[in-house]
């Protein structure tokens, strides 16, 4: 069977399936510990949920502590997977660059599926919210999305011959990444209201058992590995060793200069990811609270309208690209980011919750261009370990991100809502800073692409 190198329509299936099921889980959770909470069902009508504005009436009360449980709940279901998912990912990603990479995207693709395959089994069944820890940390041993994620961006770098190429590819991803989880976003709700809970998890399963398929029997691997190497056999510890040694020599054979660089670009990449991070999970909570009193139509219209950002940021960084370098790029996204969290902080109707996309329209171009960035950095060989440093520091700042943000959400949401957006857009002057500092001490371009061409010149005399 001939194989293709066509990576892209196996991320348009894992996003689509997995950002259907992210506001599944939030709003089976939400709705689960409000009939726990009140021994009734939520009560709705065409565009709402109900929604008590009284604040001396007990219904008020109750409601803000729903609002405060799930809160919680969704931080310790997010720390849950956390630390088995940062030990995958730098296994099986940094792995890649000997074994090849398609382990590190069906692996995944397998315990999402029978993880909400679980999940469906958990919503027909009324089961105890507990068992959600229990699918978490199993799902994780998988890889989750940020093994995946880190195995198709290291796919697609190795498909790049020009660093300018680089960054458009990766921002296609990315691009991609954004429009499909709008999308998921925007049915999920249809699915809900069509399906029910249990049945829309039963069609995500499905969903990653094509993605198996595919990666198993169509897809080709970018990275050859010698027919001696596939029968060779390793054990189990010497291959966790040469695993961690690729992450570890690439800071240890690296001359200060490039090492300084990856770090810094790692600690600005964390630091926008945590902000952005944590001020976008919040949405669809503030969503359901008062006065919004948004229902599961009202959220996936939100989430597609993220599908917006996703554009305007692929053509930003598109347009940008010709004729800016990347650190400008990054700048703009920030500001951008900044604009349209303080906005949402302040938004009690929904015609201004729906506004707040516009002065954000330029919010994602900073994580694409970081990437590609780091990318430019390092050798190609050293591809799958860079992008496991990232997709380790992915869920390694979600889960702490998530875990401050909803807690001070909980913390804040009876007296002021908006007040964890207004701290988040307050940290991007760290990144801001970092960035400044870069551009301070005489960073260009052709600085961050030289330490490769002299790496890459003293191996060519080594074998010569």
């Amino acid at each position: 069977m001939r194989k293709v190198l066509l990576v892209e329509p196996v991320i348009i299936i894992y996003t689509f399936a997995y950002f259907l099921t992210v506001p599944l889980i939030q709003q089976y959770i939400y709705r689960r510990l409000w009939e726990e909470g009140s021994n009734s069902s939520l009560i709705e009508n065409n565009n709402t949920t109900y929604c008590e504005l009284n604040k001396s009436n007990p219904a008020y009360i109750k409601q803000k502590e729903v609002q405060e449980k799930a809160s919680l709940f969704l931080m310790q279901l997010d720390l849950t997977g956390a630390v088995p998912s940062i030990l995958v990912a730098i296994v099986l990603v940094a792995d890649g660059d000997r074994h090849g990479r398609k382990k590190s995207l069906v692996l995944p693709s397998v315990g999402a599926f029978i993880s909400n395959a679980f999940l469906g089994a958990l919503s027909y069944f009324s089961l105890s919210l507990s068992i959600f820890f229990a699918v978490a940390f199993f799902g994780s041993l998988f890889g989750s999305i940020a093994t995946f994620l880190g195995g198709a961006f290291a796919f697609i770098a190795d498909l790049c011959n020009e660093e300018k190429q680089k960054t458009i590819r990766i921002a296609v991803v990315d691009l991609i990444f954004g429009l499909v989880s709008g999308l998921a976003g925007l049915t999920s709700g249809y699915f809900i209201r069509g399906l029910g809970f249990p049945l829309t998890f039963v069609v995500a399963s499905l969903l990653h058992v094509i993605n198996i398929f595919y990666i198993t029997f169509w897809l080709e691997d970018t990275v050859r590995v010698p027919e001696f190497q596939q029968h060779a056999s390793v054990s189990c510890t010497e291959g966790l060793k040469q695993t961690f040694s690729g992450v570890y020599m690439l800071f240890k054979t690296s001359t200060c200069k490039k090492r300084t660089l990856i770090i810094v670009l790692l600690f600005t990449f964390m630091m926008y990811f945590f902000t952005w991070m944590g001020g976008s999970s919040l949405f669809t909570l503030y969503e359901l609270d008062e006065p919004l009193c948004w229902n599961e139509l009202y959220i996936g219209y939100g989430a597609a309208a993220f599908t917006s950002v996703s554009l305007t940021s692929f053509l930003g960084i598109y347009l940008f690209s010709h004729c800016l370098r990347d650190i400008y790029i990054v700048f703009i996204g920030i500001f951008s980011y900044i604009g349209g969290i303080i906005m949402a902080a302040f938004a009690k109707t929904t015609l201004l919750m729906f506004l707040v996309r516009v002065p954000s329209l330029l919010c994602f171009m900073p994580i694409p261009v970081l990437r590609s960035m780091l990318s430019k950095v390092v050798l190609a060989s050293e591809q799958g370990a860079v992008f496991a440093c990232i997709a380790c520091l992915e869920v390694m700042t979600s889960a702490i991100s998530l875990a401050v943000f909803n807690s001070l959400y909980a913390a804040t949401v009876a007296w002021f809502p908006g007040f964890s957006f207004l701290l988040s857009a307050g940290l991007c002057i760290i990144p801001l800073g970092v960035m400044c500092w870069l551009m301070c001490t005489s960073w260009h371009e052709e600085d961050l692409a030289s330490p490769v061409y002299e790496e890459v010149s003293s191996e060519e005399s080594i074998d010569s």
